[in-house]
């Protein structure tokens, strides 16, 4: 489990690893395919309604590469590394880099190792 304050060395280091969901690759985005209940009843619930019982999540394309890269192997030094030489003319990918990853964190689309 992550402490609440670490230092940047110490989140550079870390590893981040997607969750369990099916995710597709169209035209270099990603869509994430989220169930909206973990429960029986819940999706019993949508199915009568006829309602979809998952949402689906579109990425841009720097978000997309992110996604690709949590895999568990590459720590979040070379993520932000591959950004930089990818997308050379944005700005402030640091902190972009570090609010998606704290946000994909906090929606539980991700694990840090």
């Amino acid at each position: 489990m992550l402490r609440s304050k670490i230092s940047l060395e110490e989140f550079l280091e870390i590893k981040p690893k997607r969750r369990d969901f099916k995710w597709i690759e169209e035209e270099e985005k990603i869509r994430i395919i989220v169930p909206k209940f973990k429960s029986s009843i819940g999706k019993k619930f949508c199915r009568l309604l006829k309602r979809d019982v998952n949402f689906t999540v579109n990425l841009d394309r720097i978000g997309s590469e992110v996604w690709k890269m949590c895999d568990g192997e590459k720590k979040v030094n070379e993520i932000l590394e591959h950004l930089e030489r990818k997308f050379p003319q944005e700005k402030q990918l640091k902190e972009r880099l570090f609010y998606y990853l704290y946000t994909l964190k906090r929606l539980n689309y991700i694990d840090f190792l």
